[in-house]
């Protein structure tokens, strides 16, 4: 069964990023560490404790499956879960839903970035606590 953002697992953001990855190209799980320490610019670089257990749960939850080369291909169930959720990235989300798990999304980055490279927290906190300030004010209007 799919699990979204939206059921508070602790990496979903990591999940919906390999699934954008395998929708565009078959990739093993070192090939798919490359390409998300590639997209950040070498800020982060998630670990094989973290990539292959979501790997794992992925092809028995049916999204993707271990092609003989041992890299990943895409379902057909996972593009179309990846679709229907509007979480496709370089896409706009359609639904109100599909942008709240996509801003769910990159908080989990966010949440792995400060584990991982808390040198660079400072850098971000301002920041993040306007855009906190924002999402509280919106919050107050729905």
């Amino acid at each position: 069964m799919f699990m979204g953002m939206g059921t508070g697992r602790k990496r979903g953001g990591l999940r919906y990023w390999i699934l954008n990855l395998l929708y565009e190209k078959n990739l093993n799980g070192a090939g798919i560490m490359d390409e998300m320490e590639k997209q950040t610019l070498g800020w982060w670089r998630p670990s094989p404790g973290s990539v292959y257990p979501m790997l794992e749960s992925m092809v028995q939850d049916g999204l993707i499956v271990k092609l003989s080369d041992g890299k990943y291909e895409l379902t057909s169930e996972g593009k179309s879960s990846l679709e229907m959720t509007g979480m496709r990235f370089g896409r706009t989300p359609r639904t109100v839903e599909g942008i709240l798990g996509e801003i769910s999304g990159f908080i989990s980055l966010l949440e792995d970035i400060l584990q991982t490279q808390p040198e660079k927290n400072e850098l971000f906190r301002e920041q993040l606590e306007k855009l906190s300030e924002r999402m509280i004010i919106l919050s107050r209007k729905f």
